[in-house]
This record gives structure tokens, sequence and C-alpha cells, in this order.
């Protein structure tokens, strides 16, 4: 992968563009993560698909940019990403945090989405791991935030059902993450304009509806069952709000499908994204 640069209203956003002719897959990883997340695509399918991953302001080697850090700031700045680009419709990827995104640049602007491939989404519901209930509290998010081995591992932890797809250069790549100056900020100003101790709020997850509900274009969900983040009954039981949607269940799977089952997510991705531009 070759890292490239755009400036999005004064803030230099990384991203990986692998070229190519098409509606472009444009990917966006969850939350404290980064594009490298999806690796297991921009290798494979570059060949067949044009794919374009980004790290959100706060994230991966993005610069910090500017607050507030949630989903429909991260949202505007995917779209003026796109303009900046030069990119007319993209086929919107995300996952967890980043299916968030994706639905929120669905509703900003749902003529330039040819399709949406929702992977374990965020905010589907008030439901969402314990720890990140327990970050949006004062001082003890700043504490479990800090930077460590243990923070680390506890990553890696929630984000694979399999510690076997845990390679030495993920796990580098994890931790080049969590330590990067600036990340516990945006992680923190992320979950706590979203969440509370009681779960996501209410009006953030009763938006998400409203922007799966309305969805012009095809819907994908894929969900791993094993999943230690998101409850994947999320997406089960809003799968059929938008029409033309499909539920992809994984069983042996955690929360970053797209890593841990690629093979098989690389094929479900595929056939959606021909079917998504041919229609």
């Amino acid at each position: 992968m070759i890292d490239r640069t755009a400036v999005v209203d004064g803030v230099k956003i990384r991203y990986v563009d692998t070229g190519g002719e098409g509606v472009p897959l444009f990917l966006s990883s969850g939350i404290g993560g980064s594009l490298e997340l999806w690796s297991r695509q921009l290798e494979a399918l570059a060949g067949s698909h044009r794919l374009i991953a980004w790290d959100y302001p706060g994230h991966g080697l993005s610069d910090m940019g500017r607050q507030p850090y949630d989903p429909d700031s991260y949202a505007a700045c995917a779209l003026a990403l796109l303009d900046v680009l030069g990119l007319e419709r993209v086929i919107a990827v995300g996952n967890s945090l980043g299916g968030t995104v994706a639905l929120r640049l669905s509703g900003l602007a749902p003529d330039r989405i040819a399709g949406l491939v929702l992977v374990a989404p965020a905010m589907l519901g008030p439901e969402v791991f314990l720890p990140f209930r327990l970050m949006s509290l004062p001082l003890l998010g700043e504490l479990m935030a800090k930077p460590s081995e243990a923070s680390v591992e506890r990553q890696l932890v929630a984000l694979f059902h399999d510690p076997a797809v845990v390679t030495e250069d993920l796990r580098a790549i994890v931790r080049r993450n969590v330590h990067r100056p600036g990340a516990a900020k945006a992680l923190l100003g992320t979950l706590r304009r979203t969440m509370s101790l009681a779960g996501v709020h209410e009006s953030v997850w009763q938006r998400s509806l409203q922007c799966l509900e309305a969805a012009a274009s095809p819907v994908l969900l894929i969900h791993g069952k094993q999943d230690a983040v998101l409850p994947f009954q999320q997406s089960e039981r809003h799968a059929a709000l938008p029409e033309r949607a499909q539920l992809v269940l994984l069983d042996a799977c955690g929360h970053t499908p797209q890593f841990e089952r690629a093979e098989e997510f690389n094929g479900l991705l595929t056939t959606f994204a021909r079917r998504a531009v041919s229609r």
C-alpha cells in the first residue's frame, strides 16, 4: 500500500487508492482503527475493483483535525474527501463506527452512494461494549484510554474472535494507533458525544435507523456471530428496514469480519458491488 495525503478543510487526511476503473469502494474503519484493517481487501481486490481506504481525523496517520469527533463530523469529512478526490459516486463500506459514518454519508448525499456495506455497524441501537460505556465517564475514561500494552491487548481481544489472526504486524499497527499522540482525545470525544454509561444515546441510534430506512441504494449487512463489541442481533433486528437489504451472519467471527474472514468477506463484497453498479 502506498500512502497518500489529501488536504480536507485544512486537515491532512491519509488515504490509499488502488486506482482502476468503475465505482470505487470507499472503506471506513472502526473507532480507534486505521485503514490497515482493510489490507486484505486492498491486496486481494485491487485487480478487479478500485478501492479507497482512509483514516478519520484523529485516527491512524491522519491529522487530528477539529472537534467535535462524532459520526456526523466524520461523514462531513468523508464527503469533503470525495470532493477533493473528484469522486461522483462510491459504494460506502464501513466497519463498526465506519458503518455509522457510511450511513450518515448516505444521509448527507444519497445520490452519491451506489451501495452500502455495513460491517458490524455501530449505533443501530443502545447496546454497546461495556468498556466503551465506562470510557464515556470522566476520569475513568482517561485512565482506560491511557496508552499501554494492556490497552493494546484489550483492543485486539475486542476486534477478533480467533486470536490466531493477530500477526505481529497487526499488533504493531494497533500499538501505533493506541500510542499516537491525541488518539485518546479522538476516542473519548467520539464516545462521550454518542453514549453514556446506559448505552448509545437514543437520538444517535434513531438517526442511524432513519438513514438506514431512507437508503435508496442496495444495502448489505455483515456481522460476526461472536462479536464482543456489538451484538449481531442489532443488525439482524434492523436488516428489513431498507428495501433490497441483505443480511449475512458469519459464524466463528468477531467484530472485524473483513480481516478475520477475509476470503468469504471478499466474495460477498465483490458480488454485492457488481450487483449495486449494474442495477
